[in-house]
């Protein structure tokens, strides 16, 4: 094996194992500091889980900052 493949593959092995933690962090966080009014806990957690890891990235730059900001969670 190649020392060019060995790499790529360390590298995407690490993108993949962050991608998976971002999001289980994600599927938590939503489901137990998101407030239960109308749809968007269930919006968001279906977002998240069927979007895996870039789902996840949206919800942590798009509605996490808004929700700390009104909720102070």
């Amino acid at each position: 094996m190649s020392p060019v493949f060995l790499l790529m593959f360390l590298v995407f092995f690490v993108l993949g194992i962050g991608g998976t933690i971002l999001w289980i962090w994600m599927i938590v966080d939503c489901a137990t500091k998101e407030k239960s009014e109308g749809n968007d806990k269930v919006v968001w957690m279906l977002v998240i889980v069927f979007t895996h890891w870039v789902g996840a990235l949206i919800y942590l730059l798009a509605r996490r900052p808004k929700r700390i900001q009104e909720l102070g969670q």
